[in-house]
């Protein structure tokens, strides 16, 4: 199983809870961290500055296309940034992660 750290921007901070307590409570991540960003970006040609925030999430690669299909389905960007890292780290904690991401 290998454990990954999902990165996803949202356009506010309640969009960003939503999306953090929608994705935990449906056991698609085991932990979603929430920190409040500023992004430089082009979108349609032009130079764009704006405060987002980051959702940052641990889980395993085996529901990420799950994960990322709820994102998509919730998130209010019509191009939403979801991608990931794959993780190593603390034995009990990657075990954490893999129980709180199981299906019951």
């Amino acid at each position: 199983m290998q454990h990954i750290v999902v990165y996803i921007t949202a356009g506010s901070l309640d969009e960003a809870r939503m999306l953090g307590r929608e994705l935990v409570s449906r056991r698609l991540a085991a932990c979603a961290n929430i920190h409040p960003i500023n992004s430089i970006y082009r979108w349609d040609g032009e130079m764009v500055e704006d405060n987002e925030v980051a959702l940052i999430l641990k889980t395993t690669s085996e529901i990420f296309d799950e994960l990322k299909e709820t994102v998509r389905s919730l998130h209010s960007y019509d191009l939403p940034c979801i991608v990931y890292w794959e993780i190593d780290g603390e034995e009990n904690y990657l075990r954490w992660i893999s129980d709180e991401t199981g299906k019951l």
